[in-house]
């Protein structure tokens, strides 16, 4: 394994199936893709954590949810959180607790619909990448701040509707990768938690679906699209 992907993702393993075997990138997996608006995150109502929906867009400063809200979540909490999260693996049928977990929640219906799938039971096996990202917002209930997809993408995509969007890597950034060197976001095909800047080109990360499981890597800034910065609490 060199630490990338094996598995395709929910849209390209539709793509996949539609063109008898050819998988093809992001910019052309067909009409639903390229024309599909991004949809509203979902954000936590719960101290259980369940996922619930989000009427409308987020205001782009981010500035939905409560003040208390905003304070309490700090980019060490989730980079703590996400740490505890390291050695987590698929299981023998390749599913993860991460696809799982999306699976049931009601942004999985509308990510589903978007993409053209026929069930989120699809979310099991998919490439889940992203949804670790998602499961992070979800349990510091942070969900407003960091975006709630399956598709790399469309996470990206959010980041950047939001104002939200750069190049400099900063403690708790979600950083998007596209493993060809290209800087544009229709090619992001990985996504992972910046726990520090090392400088000279390197950062520390916690990343999802690397190796079939929950890894920290030092990765090479060359490999980065951008960052999705949530606004965490000083």
């Amino acid at each position: 394994m060199s630490g990338k992907h094996r598995k395709t993702s929910l849209r390209e393993a539709l793509a996949l199936r539609a063109v008898g075997g050819v998988v093809l990138g992001a910019t052309a997996v067909g009409t639903v893709a390229a024309t599909a608006q991004a949809t509203a995150p979902i954000i936590d109502q719960s101290r259980s954590g369940v996922v619930a929906q989000d009427r409308g867009h987020a205001p782009k400063d981010g500035s939905r949810g409560n003040a208390t809200q905003r304070k309490a979540v700090k980019a060490a909490s989730v980079i703590s959180l996400a740490k505890t999260q390291v050695g987590v693996s698929e299981d023998h049928q390749g599913e993860s607790k991460f696809g799982k977990w999306y699976a049931e929640t009601p942004r999985a219906k509308q990510t589903t619909q978007r993409d053209g799938g026929d069930s989120t039971s699809s979310y099991d096996r998919a490439a889940w990448c992203s949804m670790f990202i998602t499961w992070l917002g979800s349990k510091t209930g942070f969900t407003y701040q960091m975006g709630a997809d399956a598709w790399t993408v469309k996470h990206a995509e959010w980041f950047k509707d939001q104002g939200r969007w750069g190049t400099k890597p900063k403690p708790g950034a979600v950083v998007f990768y596209d493993w060809a060197g290209g800087k544009r976001i229709s090619g992001i095909d990985h996504v992972g938690l910046v726990v520090k800047p090392l400088g000279q080109g390197k950062i520390e990360t916690v990343e999802g679906n690397v190796g079939n499981s929950v890894m920290s890597k030092v990765r090479s800034t060359a490999d980065v699209v951008g960052y999705g910065y949530p606004d965490y609490a000083r």
